[in-house]
């Protein structure tokens, strides 16, 4: 009798022994799958406007970021770089999107905006073919853009009466021209194009035009079409020599937020200097943070 009880009790403990280690196997599992282990969907809306020759890179970087976060929405717009600086500042865009430094603009309160540097871009006078000019010393193009030199056989081009086409004051796009390309000299008056898409139409439609546009708005031999890009002494406007310094007319691309970002924010503007995006930039003219070899304040 005594020995069928003790056997009973082996038995009942190996039952007891057992469930217990599943208990703690399945605690473990739990632990696992606990809300606190979750990733929060992004969720929401932002605004990124200014600069449109950061436009092109922004756009497509914002339609990849959505894939990935289908419940955010990031809304780019232009309007210049002096536009996405004021909008960010007052509150109206959680993104300013500036060729320029915050510094640099007049109204503007530099030390409440947090600066990304995204990208670098550089910039090229352009001419419609009919000019018959690809090379101009910068003398030259001062001469030209303030109005000084008013035909193109001044130059050894066709006998076509020189039409300046200029962006607004807004732009970053005209002020970093001026700044590097004009040594700060005032433009003569002529037409006005409020972004670089009209720009680059109005060029290709008006003979004897000259103005200016990022290399983002041609980079590819398609994009070319309509338009001469004008080497500057001889050099040309391409990524080896902007990097270098070598070709002086370029910028950094910012993405300006009021104070550190969070948020849908914070995500895309890290997605922005991702790896992920450095063969977008590559692609679309604009040349990575991490190649360039030559600083500027």
């Amino acid at each position: 009798m005594k020995r069928r009880n003790f056997k009973f009790m082996v038995a009942s403990l190996v039952v007891v022994m057992t469930a217990g280690i599943f208990a703690g196997c399945s605690s473990k599992t739990a632990t696992k799958t606990t809300p606190e282990t979750k990733t929060e969907a992004l969720s929401g809306s932002i605004t990124a406007a200014g600069s449109t020759a950061l436009q092109p890179l922004a756009e497509l970087g914002a339609k990849d970021f959505l894939v990935k976060n289908p419940g955010a929405t990031v809304n780019v717009q232009g309007g210049g770089s002096g536009t996405g600086l004021t909008l960010v500042s007052e509150g109206s865009a959680e993104v300013g999107n500036s060729d320029i430094y915050a510094k640099d603009k007049t109204g503007i309160d530099a030390a409440a905006l947090k600066d990304n540097k995204v990208c670098v871009i550089g910039f090229a006078a352009v001419t419609n073919p009919k000019a018959k000019v690809e090379n101009l010393t910068k003398q030259q193009l001062i001469d030209i853009f303030t109005g000084k030199i008013k035909n193109w056989k001044e130059v050894g081009g066709a006998d076509i009466k020189i039409t300046i086409i200029n962006r607004t004051k807004s732009s970053g796009t005209r002020a970093s021209f001026v700044k590097y390309g004009l040594d700060g000299k005032q433009e003569a008056t002529g037409l006005t194009q409020d972004s670089s898409g009209s720009v680059k139409q109005a060029v290709k439609a008006t003979d004897g035009a000259i103005s200016y546009l990022a290399l983002s708005y041609f980079a590819d031999a398609a994009n070319k079409e309509g338009l001469t890009v004008l080497k500057l002494d001889g050099i040309e406007a391409n990524a080896e020599n902007i990097s270098t310094d070598k070709y002086k007319i370029w910028s950094y691309e910012h993405m300006y937020t009021k104070g550190e970002a969070t948020g849908i924010t914070k995500a895309f503007i890290a997605y922005m200097l991702s790896d992920e995006m450095k063969a977008n930039i590559v692609k679309l003219g604009y040349i990575p943070m991490a190649d360039m070899k030559a600083t500027r304040d």
